[in-house]
């Protein structure tokens, strides 16, 4: 009994952590290439990232807050807009001076390998899986089932830096190789998502000073990308394909 009490004690996160929820993806292409800003923000604590897709249950799990992909909408809890999570095309800039297969229009991907993300969070992603995406850019002859696949988005989008084919994005997942150059965007439509990428806790720990401290340096750090692009052509996801889902638990009264 004594050493499973020490156990607990030295395993539970000490008091001055700071606890972030996210999936692994998000902690791979945006979040942990800013941890050093981050904890120059906030250096009185520990930040400590958990990468899982479970529903996060704030009553009893030790999360501060979590970064989720979502509609915004959980009773209970204050969801803060981070990010849009509207889908585009990303490739390697290499893939673009091949005469023998151009990469000008969405109908080109037929010459080109499709990179699909196969973690599809509860079965609800639609916007960022080909087939939807195609029907919604107009585009038929292509087939969106075709081309390997990963289990995690930031995988898709390695196999793209790599110049492996053409994957689906969306501003959280690859603003960081756009803006390097390692991957670019071959056309300009954009499959306008229902879901957006959202900070969110329990209404009640709003005035902390660590989670308001977080939330001014999570909206400073995307505030510079989401400003409207104004050579986008923004196309609606088809009605068939809209889903709803969750990826947090609404607060307990």
């Amino acid at each position: 009994r004594l050493d499973e009490e020490t156990r607990k004690l030295v395993q539970r996160p000490r008091s001055d952590t700071f606890t972030i929820s996210t999936t692994a993806s998000i902690a791979e292409r945006w979040l942990i290439p800013r941890l050093g800003r981050l904890q120059a923000q906030m250096s009185d604590v520990e930040i400590r990232v958990m990468a899982s897709t479970s529903l996060v249950d704030f009553a009893t799990d030790d999360v501060d807050v979590a970064l989720r992909f979502g509609s915004g909408r959980y009773p209970g809890l204050q969801a803060d807009h981070l990010m849009p999570g509207d889908a585009f095309a990303v490739c390697s800039p290499r893939l673009l001076s091949d005469p023998e297969r151009p990469l000008r229009t969405p109908h080109d991907l037929c010459h080109h390998v499709l990179l699909h993300d196969d973690l599809d969070v509860f079965g609800a992603l639609p916007e960022l899986t080909w087939l939807p995406w195609l029907t919604a850019v107009g585009v038929s002859g292509v087939d969106g089932t075709r081309g390997p696949r990963f289990s995690y988005t930031s995988m898709a989008l390695q196999a793209a830096v790599d110049g492996q084919g053409v994957a689906l994005a969306t501003l959280a997942t690859a603003v960081d190789d756009l803006v390097a150059g390692r991957l670019v965007r071959p056309f300009p439509h954009v499959v306008a998502s229902p879901h957006a990428y959202w900070i969110v806790y329990p209404e009640e720990r709003s005035d902390r000073p660590d989670v308001a401290a977080f939330r001014k340096w999570a909206l400073a750090e995307a505030e510079p990308h989401i400003r409207p692009d104004p050579e986008a052509k923004i196309i609606p996801l088809p009605p068939q394909h809209l889903r709803a889902f969750t990826t947090v638990r609404p607060a307990r009264r």
